[in-house]
């Protein structure tokens, strides 16, 4: 039997998703940029739900209300039953990536009035999401990559190739925007793509996209399943806003320092390193009478520690010296 067509797959996997995660619902939205990827997500979507396309323009490039304008123009072409043009202020904390990821969120969080969001996230972007994470040394959590579905974001394309979106845009006789800023090699996804993924598949015979996204799935599952575990004891330890030593040394090292982390997280941590939560989880294993660890925190003009006293964890705050 002959292999589907490109917009075929792609309508398979996406209903496949709907299915999957029960995702209901009226109207959905999708992040369009004009690339192939969510140009083609779109042109499925339309079809099958009324769609509403979220175009957020970053300015950062010249010509970029240009390529927003005809995006908007190929969505209502699609069938979208509406199409929105979201310009944003992109800062730079975290690099030029990171803060307009941030940027992208932001926006989309605000402009779509309560409806899901598709994102044309694929197969290769999940492995070279692993890579990243891999390099970071974050562990198991960082190497899990993307979330398939974490309302109100929607992933349906994490088991497609990207080369199936390409040829869904040519089957369909679509023309998506080809971002220059995807050849540029002082961005670190674009070497994983076009160096570090094909020395792999040549080295290892090819298949390594799709291995490096099964192993975010099952590591996803694990540290899904663990966190579940932790949440519930987390519960049962708490005392006060504090947590109890003695029962956090008898924990399996992995479910221990999950419940270090939440206990973080509750407390105004972000943005926590594995590193971190291992130098708070040395003040129950490894304690010698040291001092706080400083985590990080969205306060600015006071820092956040977590500290052992007594038998207890506790967090505390200092003023930042001027």
């Amino acid at each position: 039997m002959d292999r589907p067509g490109a917009v075929a797959q792609l309508r398979v996997a996406l209903r496949r998703f709907v299915a999957e995660h029960d995702v209901d619902g009226e109207h959905w939205c999708v992040a369009l940029s004009g690339g192939p990827d969510s140009l083609a997500l779109t042109a499925v979507a339309a079809q099958l739900r009324p769609t509403t396309a979220l175009i957020v323009d970053h300015r950062l490039q010249a010509g970029s209300g240009t390529v927003a304008a005809t995006a908007r123009d190929q969505a209502m072409a699609l069938g979208c039953v509406d199409a929105q043009v979201v310009s944003v202020g992109v800062g730079s904390a975290g690099g030029p990536e990171a803060a307009a990821r941030a940027a992208r969120y932001e926006a989309l969080e605000h402009a779509r009035a309560g409806a899901l969001v598709l994102l044309g996230h694929t197969l290769d972007d999940q492995a070279e999401t692993v890579l990243l994470g891999l390099g970071r040394g974050s562990g198991a959590r960082s190497i899990a990559g993307m979330v398939a579905y974490d309302a109100p974001w929607c992933r349906p394309l994490l088991g497609v190739r990207r080369s199936v979106t390409h040829a869904a845009c040519a089957e369909s006789g679509l023309t998506p925007w080809r971002d220059p800023q995807n050849d540029d090699p002082r961005f670190t996804r674009v070497r994983l793509r076009t160096e570090v993924l094909p020395l792999l598949d040549d080295v290892l015979a090819g298949g390594v996209a799709e291995a490096l996204a099964r192993t975010a799935t099952a590591l996803r599952e694990d540290t899904d399943a663990l966190d579940a575990i932790a949440t519930d004891i987390a519960t049962d330890i708490a005392v006060g806003a504090d947590l109890a030593v003695a029962t956090l040394t008898v924990l399996p090292a992995a479910v221990r320092r999950r419940v270090i982390r939440r206990w973080l997280l509750e407390g105004g941590a972000a943005g926590l390193t594995d590193a971190q939560i291992r130098s708070v989880d040395a003040l129950v294993t490894a304690w010698r009478g040291q001092g706080g660890v400083a985590v990080p925190s969205a306060m600015t003009r006071r820092r956040l520690f977590a500290g052992r006293r007594g038998e207890v964890l506790t967090l505390y705050r200092e003023p930042v010296a001027d």
